[in-house]
């Protein structure tokens, strides 16, 4: 058998199996056809339940919010944000228990910050799970998380508690706090570091422009009829300046977001569209509906059958 012959073969099998499962719908179609009013009945109560479960008041929406951790890494953030996921090991009096245990909030759960171009710009959030630790391109940030949790429409006005109960469970830890303790005195230093090299490489390139082997009086010319002051090798210096600029705002933005060790970028935002969408959960209902009303019709269908059966 070589290579042809076996695509032959499983095109075959691929034919033989999509005409079976077309002669078991027709299948199922008659009976449900011959048995019109149970299968009906099961449907017009699907529907109703479906419309129910989907009601304004009880639709579920997803709430996100990303998180900065200034300090502390995703390991860590991850044991300290454990006890939120159940509830179990928070205290009594802490509000959020409540909710946690009551089921007004569900799922929560975290995900990892994708930076496709390794520029420190977060680019999209892995809810599916799919991005590798090793991946080269698509990198995991080790300082952003995005947190979420499930809420139904009758509990959103609780949102701001649940983030402010979060936050301040996350913020008060000891080894969170030490972990920010020791990133804002390396961060401290880095700003100040940035800060005087910029001072430095602007004293350098105006002493450099105007002065440089060219006593007191800047150098002046006229080339291809414009008038130019300076030299034309002061540009060797932009990039670096750019660059430098580009460094220090980065850095200075981060002390400006470090309040804590974890800061959320946003609040925590609802997604409009809801997990119970009522067209989705309706077709959901029907389908099984139909499937539970072949199923019974088979039964009644083949009663006689099945009772010989169990005789014999």
């Amino acid at each position: 058998m070589n290579f042809f012959d076996l695509c032959v073969l499983c095109c075959r099998a691929i034919g033989r199996g999509c005409a079976a499962c077309l002669r078991f719908l027709a299948h199922m179609l008659k009976v449900s056809f011959r048995y019109w009013w149970l299968v009906l009945t099961l449907m017009i109560l699907a529907a109703a339940a479906a419309l129910y479960y989907t009601r304004y008041e009880n639709q579920k929406f997803c709430v996100n919010a990303v998180a900065i951790l200034n300090g502390p890494s995703i390991s860590q953030f991850e044991q300290v944000y454990t006890p939120l996921r159940s509830g179990l090991q928070l205290p009594d009096e802490m509000p959020l228990k409540e909710l946690i245990q009551s089921r007004k909030i569900r799922d929560i759960s975290t995900y990892r910050v994708i930076d496709c171009l390794r520029d420190s710009v977060a680019d999209y959030i892995d809810f599916k799970g799919v991005s590798s630790p090793i991946d080269t391109t698509n990198v995991q940030m080790q300082d952003r998380l995005c947190l979420q949790f499930r809420i139904k429409q009758r509990d959103l006005a609780l949102i701001p508690e649940v983030e402010k109960e979060m936050l301040s469970w996350l913020n008060e830890n000891e080894a969170l706090q030490r972990s920010y303790k020791t990133y804002m005195e390396n961060l401290l230093k880095e700003v100040q570091f940035n800060h005087s090299q910029m001072a430095k490489l602007d004293s350098l390139t105006t002493h450099y422009y105007f002065h440089a082997h060219h006593g007191d009086q800047p150098r002046t010319g006229i080339a291809n009829g414009v008038v130019w002051v300076g030299d034309w090798s002061v540009h060797l210096f932009l990039g670096d300046i750019y660059r430098h600029q580009c460094r220090t705002e980065r850095w200075d933005q981060r002390l400006q977001l470090a309040t804590a060790p974890v800061v959320l970028e946003n609040h925590f935002a609802v997604d409009a569209r809801p997990l119970n969408s009522r067209v989705k959960y309706l077709c959901l209902f029907l389908l099984l509906a139909w499937i539970g009303g072949y199923v019974i019709a088979e039964v009644i269908d083949k009663r006689k059958a099945i009772a010989e059966w169990l005789k014999a």
